[in-house]
């Protein structure tokens, strides 16, 4: 049935600042955007190492996320790096809030959150 995950697909409300920080920041590639103006908003295709991942969309007027991280839906999304400590540096030095390194008790793997311009969750786990 299912074969693999296709995309996240995430609202932001500041097009700009979200695309920077997706891009800039993360390290995305834009695989391919469009403007659609019956809707006055934005698609952002973005690509990690070749591999399509994330659809930004930017909509007039968007509510704010309800809560951190324990509404109902998405928690957050993870990424695997090789190097926390090193990932974690090179966001702070890119102006990245970066929450402390903790252990998984259950895998005894480091990881940290931060989040988006919007708010949302975002994991890096050391593989």
């Amino acid at each position: 049935m299912i074969k693999s995950l296709h995309h996240i697909a995430i609202v932001c409300s500041d097009y700009d600042k979200s695309k920077k920080f997706y891009t800039e920041v993360l390290g995305f590639e834009i695989k391919q955007e469009v403007y659609r103006e019956a809707r006055q908003s934005y698609k952002l295709d973005l690509s990690l190492n070749g591999v399509y991942l994330i659809e930004l969309f930017s909509f007039p007027d968007v509510p704010d996320r309800p809560s951190r991280p324990e509404a109902a839906g998405l928690r957050h999304i993870a990424f695997g790096v090789d190097n926390l400590d090193e990932s974690v540096n090179l966001l702070k030095i890119k102006g990245v809030n970066v929450e402390p390194i903790r252990v998984d008790e259950f895998t005894g793997k480091r990881f940290t959150f931060l989040a988006d311009p919007d708010k949302l969750p975002i994991e890096f786990y050391e593989l």
